[in-house]
């Protein structure tokens, strides 16, 4: 945390609205780790915390939908041409964006409390041809709940979030696996009601 508060301390807010607009469009940049930082240091009276919120939330919404650009006119295309190295198929790929444009807003919101997923959220979205006007409502909503728990969270405990954030991260990947278990239960439920429709 000190890196990030000294590194917040010479650039100021800007810094914090780029680290989170860059990472939601994909980059490996730790725009949570300066939004909890950033939060930490308004508590102590050396950032304003509503600022330092909006432009984090701004920085979130603009980044997400800079990734929904790239994934709805140059997604497919890449992954259609790469995608067999990973095992993703035209046909897979169809039918995840169908499950995608189906449950696509959940999924836009529940995405912004996973660690990769937050960073491939609008890529996926664009790359799915959710429509625009569909998904920024349920970005915006995400992006102010992700901001709001860990802004919040940080400035009224202060430096006690850093022992959260790290029990947080410790039983992310187990949450992760448990919701991927929910969809493949859900996805299983929808096809089998559907082949015994008359």
């Amino acid at each position: 945390m000190n890196t990030f508060e000294t590194l917040l301390s010479q650039y100021g807010y800007w810094a914090l609205f780029a680290s989170i607009l860059l990472e939601d469009f994909g980059l490996p940049v730790p725009g949570e780790a300066l939004l909890i930082a950033g939060s930490m240091m308004a508590s102590q009276g050396n950032m304003h915390i509503v600022p330092l919120l909006l432009l984090a939330w701004a920085g979130a919404v603009l980044g997400d939908n800079i990734g929904f650009g790239i994934g709805r006119f140059a997604g497919r295309r890449l992954v259609l041409r790469y995608g067999h190295y990973v095992l993703i198929s035209a046909s897979r790929l169809d039918y995840a964006e169908k499950f995608f444009r189906r449950h696509g807003g959940g999924v836009v919101v529940a995405a912004r409390f996973i660690s990769v997923l937050r960073q491939l959220n609008g890529l996926i979205a664009g790359m799915a041809q959710m429509e625009w006007k569909r998904f920024l409502p349920y970005n915006m909503l995400g992006a102010a709940m992700w901001v709001g728990f860990w802004g919040i969270l940080a400035y009224e405990i202060g430096s006690g979030v850093s022992e959260f954030l790290h029990l947080f991260h410790r039983f992310e990947t187990y949450v992760f696996v448990v919701l991927g278990l929910g969809a493949a239960v859900l996805v299983v439920y929808l096809i089998i009601r559907h082949r015994v429709k008359p």
